[in-house]
């Protein structure tokens, strides 16, 4: 979540007007994140979430993303959903950006998530996996390898600027990936983007999924990969064992992993990383500093990409 387009108060009351929320009382800009313009709404009849979209997202996407998040809720997975309009509409436009309302979930996002909860969050990743499975839509992921390389292509000039030598060190993982990548593992839906921020808990219980912009269909697999990017790291960049254990551990109590997908999940992970290294890495040397956006450092991500590249065995993330 971030903020790149504002709203004054008189159009955010006046597009308020075609939805059954109420009155605005208050509005306040949501600073985390780095993709869409978010807003959190108090009205008379409660509070929720207001997204406008930006460059990222494609409105002929919204469908997708918004019936996937009612489809899901109805299976039980505790996620947003979008808020319909007067006139039946859900997607409406504010500030010229396609706009939507979602209600709003209670939980905060953890700074320090522990063991615990990194297994709590296996278990919903896995539940997630399975409720989307007779989702009926589709939707390729767009920050696939093709995806990867587009930014690449964009951030490679300056990336030696960020490291020496991060140019050919990338050039090589992409050649490893392209001959390497895995295929034919269990896909379906996937959420691609659980990080922490993503993820809201009530003390240990998780209390709910949001955010599913990035949502798509690949491998199950990487959604797993991607979540030990993401929960599993600590500050120093060390990769915390009982963590991973207890994540892995979660999602197979309810999916468990094929002995192919154990496999494959030192290339998945890396391959998560690059592709999170390259979206801030792009970020970092093109979106102007200021405002209520924050860039995150791609460093983080680089020294992520060196570890699983050093991994010998899936054990060593704590499967068993």
């Amino acid at each position: 979540m971030a903020v790149y387009t504002d709203v004054n108060e008189g159009e955010l009351g006046a597009f308020l007007e075609a939805y059954p929320v109420g009155d605005l009382l208050s509005y306040k800009g949501i600073a985390e994140g780095t993709e869409n313009s978010n807003f959190l709404l108090h009205t008379t009849s409660g509070s929720y979430i207001l997204t406008l979209y930006e460059k990222r997202v494609d409105k002929a996407d919204l469908p997708f993303f918004l019936g996937l998040m009612g489809h899901l809720a109805r299976k039980g997975i505790s996620c947003p959903l979008p808020v319909t309009a007067h006139d039946g509409d859900v997607i409406g436009t504010l500030a010229g950006r396609p706009a939507v309302i979602i209600t709003f979930l209670e939980g905060l996002s953890l700074r320090r998530p522990t063991s615990a909860h990194c297994g709590e969050v296996g278990k919903a990743l896995a539940a997630l996996h399975l409720a989307g499975a007779d989702f009926p839509m589709t939707r390729p992921n767009a920050l696939a390898i093709d995806g990867w390389r587009k930014l690449w292509s964009a951030a490679r000039p300056r990336a030696d600027e960020v490291e020496p030598g991060l140019a050919a060190e990338v050039d090589a993982d992409f050649a490893d990936f392209e001959r390497n990548w895995p295929k034919d593992l269990p896909e379906g839906i996937i959420h691609a983007d659980l990080f922490p921020d993503n993820v809201f808990f009530l003390g240990e219980k998780l209390s709910g999924l949001i955010d599913f912009y990035f949502a798509c269909n690949d491998l199950y697999a990487y959604d797993v990969a991607t979540c030990l990017n993401a929960w599993c790291f600590e500050k120093d960049f060390s990769f915390n064992l009982t963590k991973g254990t207890a994540l892995l551990a979660g999602y197979q109590s309810v999916r468990p992993l094929s002995g192919e997908e154990k496999a494959a999940l030192p290339i998945l992970a890396r391959g998560s990383a690059l592709r999170f290294m390259l979206t801030r890495l792009y970020d970092w040397l093109t979106v102007a500093n200021g405002g209520l956006v924050i860039k995150r450092d791609p460093t983080e991500y680089i020294r992520r990409m060196r570890f699983h590249r050093a991994i010998k065995s899936p054990s060593e993330y704590g499967l068993t």
